[in-house]
């Protein structure tokens, strides 16, 4: 008697028709099992049983105008970059891949001028140039500028704001870098 009453209460609760909610969970866990949906969260699209190791050279300062520790800066970014979001082993050389080039602007200009005529915004511009090789597969192979800017208001001095906008010019132009190379967007 009282597995009746259990019984029946609950189908009191639920209503008329635990066996109309079945086609329901039959559809769902078919849906759930017959699809796969991959994300990759880093935007890497990297077949690692046949891409292991990457080669990153340093990229030498080649611009007229210079900040000395943006070279540094520069190369540390880029090498964590591939370190903090694919498998990739670096390697000095015979890499699976390869990243070498040089930085090749750095420089500042006015962006925008004030109602008295003055500069009002000055605008630090980077580029760097990159010669990309894929041993894997050479139709993914390029040279290619990838450039950033960050604006800054002239009543500071660049040398107050210079380093966190390279940093910021520098972690853009690595992601460009990482998203051209290994994400195939």
């Amino acid at each position: 008697m009282r597995g009746i009453l259990s019984h029946n209460r609950f189908n009191g609760i639920t209503g008329k028709g635990q066996n109309s909610l079945l086609p329901f969970y039959l559809v769902s866990l078919l849906l759930f099992t017959a699809c796969s949906v991959s994300y990759k969260f880093n935007g890497a699209s990297i077949d690692y049983s046949k891409t292991k190791t990457i080669q990153i050279n340093e990229f030498p300062i080649r611009a007229s105008y210079v900040w000395g520790p943006m070279g540094p800066l520069f190369n540390n970014q880029l090498k964590d970059q591939f370190a903090n979001h694919t498998r990739l082993i670096q390697v000095k050389r015979n890499g699976d891949l390869k990243i070498e080039g040089e930085i090749t602007q750095y420089q500042q200009r006015n962006k925008s001028v004030s109602a008295e005529g003055y500069s009002a915004q000055t605008e630090l511009s980077m580029t760097v140039n990159v010669r990309f090789t894929n041993s894997v597969n050479h139709n993914e192979d390029f040279e290619r500028q990838f450039t950033a800017t960050s604006t800054y208001e002239t009543t500071q001095t660049l040398n107050a704001v210079q380093e966190e906008l390279v940093m910021q010019m520098t972690k853009d132009i690595c992601d460009q870098i990482f998203n051209a190379t290994v994400a195939n967007w």
